[in-house]
């Protein structure tokens, strides 16, 4: 994000000095606004009542209130009602991983200094994470206080179902509202094409909107503009998902830069390197995230039951409340399987994300990590024993 893009924050604000800073805003730093009939500083980056109180303390000590746009090597671009500050995070980044300062926080910033740090954040109404790659068991935080999770889909190559109900999983756990965006539609110039394709999302994302939108022709992007225009969004998907481009159609300018997309796969390099905060001309606030190659459950059993809604509904009609779904007798779940009310692959694709998910939440817990590999051994002997048990009947 260059200091010099229109669109950025730092356009919004010059940046001023400590005494400048502590003096015209002082009232706001107390938790109000400058005057009664002026908007505060920050309303455009989220900043309400809720926040001003919980600030209150951090006002006492003479802290300036802020939102994290952006972090990188140990440092921080913060917003404030005098402008954007950098500043150290070194008081704020403890061993856990989920608790370092990441975009979208909210901070109390020191009003002086050389360099100046950052003494704390606000407590986070949502939080996105998603696992680490490493070996340990970790989970990486990519954006906080997101009212929305926007997941972008790109329609250059086939539907990968499985990854949009990964992604929704992990909106849906964060707390925010997922929205799914199909992206590139002008590829898809047949409309009844193209239909069926949101037919399709829609099936995988019950309860989620979906907006198929081009942003080389600007269909649909009104509508999703709109859907945008109040609350903080964060901007997800792969890497050449067609995010960045996204971006600059709803910014109206080109602030985030755009790679050239392989035709053969629709993969690309990262064109967003770090999470940006960007107030859009309509209204709202976009948090733009680089392409996840993974996206790794972390503790998602809750955002994993309302993407699969309709099979935690059937669960509750199985004979056994312990029920598997895999071979027990009076299983709702595998029923609907048998009379295609339920596709086999909706069942698959839930069974191998709650496994993912046990399996990373028993990464901490050795006894229960025990406990999941008997279970699995059983199941396995079981099947086995079942699968003979049907060859020899065939015999």
């Amino acid at each position: 994000m260059s200091s010099s893009a229109s669109g950025s924050p730092e356009a919004s604000f010059s940046e001023t000095s400590p005494s400048e800073a502590s003096s015209s805003s002082a009232a706001f730093f107390a938790g109000t606004s400058v005057s009664a009939s002026s908007p505060h500083p920050l309303s455009g980056y989220g900043w309400d009542e809720g926040w001003a109180a919980e600030f209150a303390p951090h006002a006492e000590q003479g802290l300036l209130p802020g939102r994290v746009v952006r972090v990188d090597r140990g440092q921080c671009d913060v917003i404030t009602a005098g402008g954007v500050l950098r500043a150290d995070t070194a008081f704020v980044t403890p061993h856990d991983p989920l608790r370092v300062v990441c975009t979208g926080d909210w901070v109390a910033v020191e009003p002086g200094g050389n360099p100046r740090y950052v003494r704390s954040y606000l407590p986070r109404r949502t939080a996105f994470v998603r696992s680490t790659s490493s070996k340990r068991s970790e989970g990486q935080i990519l954006a906080a206080n997101v009212d929305r999770a926007v997941v972008a889909v790109s329609l250059a190559v086939e539907l990968d179902l499985g990854r949009i109900e990964r992604f929704l999983a992990l909106a849906w756990e964060s707390g925010a509202q997922p929205l799914v965006v199909l992206t590139k539609a002008d590829l898809v110039p047949d409309p009844v094409g193209l239909s069926y394709l949101v037919r399709d999302v829609e099936t995988t994302a019950p309860g989620v909107p979906v907006l198929a939108v081009s942003a080389l022709t600007g269909d649909g992007l009104d509508v999703l503009a709109a859907a945008v225009a109040d609350g903080t969004s964060v901007l997800l998907g792969q890497s050449g998902a067609g995010k960045s481009s996204l971006a600059n159609a709803l910014l109206g300018e080109d602030v985030m830069g755009v790679q050239r997309i392989r035709d053969v796969d629709g993969k690309g390099r990262h064109t967003t390197t770090t999470r940006n905060l960007l107030v859009l001309p309509g209204g709202g606030v976009l948090i733009d995230t680089p392409g996840l190659r993974g996206v790794g459950l972390w503790d998602a059993e809750s955002g994993v039951g309302q993407v699969f809604a309709e099979i935690e509904e059937l669960a509750a009609r199985c004979r056994f409340h312990d029920c598997a779904h895999d071979s027990e007798p009076g299983c709702a779940v595998l029923a609907a399987v048998d009379t295609g009310a339920l596709p086999e692959r909706r069942l698959d694709s839930y069974r191998k994300l709650l496994r993912e998910n046990q399996w990373i939440t028993a990464k901490s817990d050795a006894r229960l990590r025990a406990e999941i590999r008997r279970d699995w051994k059983r199941k396995g002997a079981e099947g086995r024993a079942a699968a003979a048990a049907k060859r020899g009947r065939r015999g």
